[in-house]
């Protein structure tokens, strides 16, 4: 049994409000306790900034909580219940191979959950071992912390570590757990599941509960679940023009991944985009382009229908005055992604002011990318950069007459030359987690147990709107190939 004085040195600080909430949404469960864990990774940053003391959560009693083989005090471990749209397809689903051990109380005052991924069977499991394998989670680490360095909103890694067990998929591979971290995990799909197998009761629970979470100041709203859904559609809109102003393709926007904080979660089949192309898809599953880079919007916005339909008991009695209420603001969903993807663009481009010439110069650009088959983001790295000579296009007159009508938008706008580039420079990364390097570096943990090549990629992508010269050799785009880039839901 580990020392509790060990785990208090820690600095855990754990609440457990969702276990407060009705049962329907939740079964008590502990980790499934693994054989021999090894710790191959730690947040360092994220760990402090949590309240916790990064160098003893590296003792063997910090590891066995990471491996679910013991839990810190005050932790009330349980599994989430939850359904969800997988396709177009209504689902029962629920957390089939994670545990929510509690909700850290940050120094900051924050409440976050903290989540062991792949720590064994569930209620919920359907017929599953419960467990994860080492690249998936590693491979998971690397994605949500590069998005958060990008700036959007995502679940974070803490931690990961082997089990010494293998996970039997196609071939025996070694087994891992990754500590997740999220300001919560409800979603679309809990509140799917809460009209499709709970009441009134149940639902006005799990509504007061998430504005309670998220949205405090609407608590005195007089129609405060209508503007629930309102600051939920608004945040969607706006973390999924994040993701397409940088190439990102989720893979797999199921209602069940749809966060109500407007976090990215679920980093399975999903990667960014190189060539410039709308219909990129990465996952294999996905062969109808259902969740295609150009798709996300739209996906978007049905997957936000989804939400407002579980809503409609709590909008009005009269259900066609709810509908109404509902439709209106899903309505206003693609005209606010629009404005948001637009506001970014600007930016990506050096342009501060709205102008009745910008939608024709971006659609522009856009068109010659895709034309010429260019790298995303290579294309506004070259255009920041000033270094004209790196695009595929550069010598074409399509270009040619592209650069006269930006130059001449920049000019009419009061700020200076400097300060358009500068603005470009904090809106176009130089380095993505590109698919070959992330591969890369899980190659030669998993095959070599060398874990020196994700953690050179990582401190890379720490930074990436920095411009400096040792990031040059991770923006070079893979070499052609015939056979396109597949991502598996593996997480």
């Amino acid at each position: 049994m580990t020392n509790s004085n060990e785990i208090n040195k820690t600095g855990w600080n754990l609440d457990n409000s969702y276990a407060r909430l009705p049962e329907t949404f939740f079964s008590e469960q502990k980790p499934t306790p693994v054989r021999s864990p090894e710790l191959v990774i730690l947040n360092d940053q994220l760990a402090e900034s949590l309240g916790l003391e990064a160098e003893t959560l590296r003792n063997e009693e910090a590891v066995n909580i990471f491996a679910g083989n013991d839990v810190p005090e005050g932790a009330s471990p349980l599994a989430q219940a939850y359904a969800g749209h997988q396709f177009g397809h209504f689902t029962m689903l629920g957390d089939g191979r994670a545990v929510l051990i509690g909700e850290q109380m940050t120094p900051g005052g924050e409440r976050v959950d903290i989540q062991l991924k792949g720590s064994g069977r569930t209620p919920y499991s359907r017929g599953g071992d419960g467990r994860a394998a080492l690249g998936p989670m590693l491979r998971e680490y690397i994605i949500s912390e590069a998005m958060f360095a990008l700036g959007i909103p995502t679940t974070r890694s803490l931690a990961v570590v082997t089990t010494g067990e293998a996970v039997i998929r196609e071939t025996d591979l070694p087994g891992a757990i990754l500590t997740r971290v999220a300001s919560s995990h409800l979603r679309v799909g809990t509140f799917e599941y809460a009209t499709r197998f709970g009441d009134s009761k149940d639902l006005k629970a799990l509504a007061d509960y998430t504005i309670q979470r998220h949205f405090p100041s609407l608590k005195s709203d007089g129609q405060r679940y209508l503007s629930l859904l309102q600051e939920v559609t608004k945040r969607q809109a706006k973390l999924i023009s994040q993701w397409q102003l940088v190439g990102f393709i989720h893979g797999v926007m199921n209602t069940d991944n749809v966060t109500l904080s407007g976090e990215t979660i679920d980093y399975g089949p999903c990667a960014f985009m190189d060539t410039y192309d709308p219909e990129t898809v990465f996952s294999s599953i996905d062969v109808q382009g259902r969740y295609a880079y150009g798709n996300q919007p739209y996906i978007g916005g049905w997957n936000l229908a989804r939400f407002a339909e579980t809503l409609l008991p709590l909008l009005q009695d009269d259900q066609e005055e709810a509908l109404k209420l509902a439709q209106d603001v899903i309505s206003n969903f693609s005209e606010m992604f629009r404005n948001y993807w637009m506001e970014g663009m600007r930016a990506k481009l050096g342009l501060f002011e709205a102008d009745d010439q910008d939608e024709s110069i971006i659609e522009g650009l856009l068109s010659m990318m895709k034309k010429h088959q260019a790298d995303f983001t290579n294309t506004f790295r070259a255009l920041t950069m000033e270094n004209y000579e790196d695009l595929t296009f550069s010598s074409t007159d399509d270009f040619k007459k592209w650069y006269e009508l930006w130059q001449t938008r920049r000019s009419r706008q009061g700020e200076s030359h400097e300060d358009s580039q500068q603005l470009m420079r904090k809106h176009n990364p130089v380095v993505i987690p590109r698919n070959h390097r992330v591969e890369e570096a899980l190659d030669a943990a998993v095959e070599n147990g060398d874990y020196s090549v994700m953690k050179r990629l990582l401190a890379v992508l720490s930074s990436p709107f920095a411009y400096t010269e040792d990031q040059e050799e991770y923006c070079t785009p893979p070499e052609p190939s015939d056979r396109p880039y597949r991502t598996y839901c593996g997480t």
